[in-house]
C-alpha cells in the first residue's frame, strides 16, 4: 500500500508534493498512483529504440510534468534530463539516461506493494 511515509523514504519531496494538492494526502496518494500507472503504460523505450526522437521528447515532456508537480524527485531527475536533451535534440546517450528512468520506476512500483 502507498504511503507518504513509503514516499519519503523513496526521496520524493512529500511536503512540495502534499502542498500542490491543498495538503490533501488522499488525493496526492492517488496522483502518485496514476503517474505510476503512467510511467509503467508509457511508450518511452519504444519511441526511443525507433529513434522516433520527437515522439520521445512528446512522451518525455508529458512525464517531466507529473513527476515533478508530485515531487518525485528520484525519477523526476532523470526524466527532466532525457526532456531537456531531446529538446536541444542533443546527441548523446539517451539510453542510459532511460535505464535509470526504468530503474527508478521498478523503485516506485514497488511502493504500491
Amino acid at each position: 500500500m502507498l504511503t507518504i511515509e513509503k514516499l519519503a523514504e523513496y526521496g520524493a519531496d512529500v511536503e512540495k508534493g502534499l502542498s500542490r494538492c491543498a495538503n490533501n494526502e488522499a488525493l496526492y496518494l492517488r496522483l502518485v498512483g496514476l503517474c505510476i500507472g503512467e510511467l509503467s503504460s508509457c511508450a518511452l523505450g519504444d519511441a526511443l529504440k525507433n529513434r522516433d526522437l520527437d515522439k520521445a521528447f512528446e512522451i518525455a515532456h508529458k512525464l517531466k510534468g507529473g513527476v515533478s508537480n508530485l515531487a518525485l524527485t528520484p525519477i523526476a531527475i532523470p526524466i527532466c534530463e532525457l526532456t531537456e536533451r531531446l529538446r536541444n535534440q542533443s546527441p548523446g546517450d539517451h539510453e542510459s539516461l532511460y535505464n535509470e528512468i526504468v530503474k527508478e520506476r521498478a523503485a516506485l512500483s514497488a511502493l504500491l506493494a
